[in-house]
Parts: C-alpha cells; structure tokens; sequence
C-alpha cells in the first residue's frame, strides 16, 4: 500500500451546509476509501487553504486518482489535493539512484 496527503478545501455551499447541521464526515469518506481498497489512517480540520486534511493508504495510484476524484466530483469540494508520501527510507533510496543515474544538469559545465 502506499500513503497519501490529501487535502480538501470546501466550497461556500459546503460550509453553509455543516454550519446549519454540523457533522463527522469521515465516516462517509472511511466508507469510500475502503471501497477502494484502502484505509483512512486519520483526518483533521484546518484553516488555511485547506479545511480537511487527513492521511490515506491504498493499494495504487489509479485508486488514490479515484479517490480525488469521487471527492472533485461531487461538488462540496472546490479544492482536492492528492499528495503521494514516501517514508524516510524510500527517500533516501531514491537520493542513492538520483546519484547513480548519470544525469547531468545543463549547470555542470562539459
């Protein structure tokens, strides 16, 4: 499984919506993460740019990509971003490649 940032702004309808009859969302949205074969790790309200933000794992990229855009699609939603994490390790193998893989920057002269 891989993890996922996402981070949700709600539109001004939305707002008016939970104000008038506040609730948990993360239920409906457990619901469809796991439909996904995935798992809401946690989720927490912000003030921001972003109202909602919470940590997802799930099995691909094309389920993560369905997720975002169940939530785009739907309409409460004026903005939804997926932001896919890797753990420190993962980070420190891909620093280990980027040094192996003979790429030259047009900055390190001839």
């Amino acid at each position: 499984m891989s993890t996922y940032l996402v981070e949700v702004a709600y539109t001004s309808n939305a707002w008016s919506a939970l104000i008038s009859s506040p609730q948990d969302r993360t239920e409906a949205v457990q619901k469809v993460v796991e439909n996904l074969g995935g798992k809401m790790n946690a989720f927490w309200m912000a003030f921001g740019d972003y109202d909602i933000v919470g940590i997802i794992d799930m099995p691909d990229n094309v389920s993560a990509a369905a997720f975002s855009m169940a939530l785009s699609g739907g309409g409460a939603c004026r903005a939804v971003k997926t932001t896919p994490l890797m753990t420190i390790q993962e980070g420190l193998a891909a620093m280990k490649k980027a040094a192996s893989c003979g790429y030259k920057a047009v900055t390190a002269g001839r």
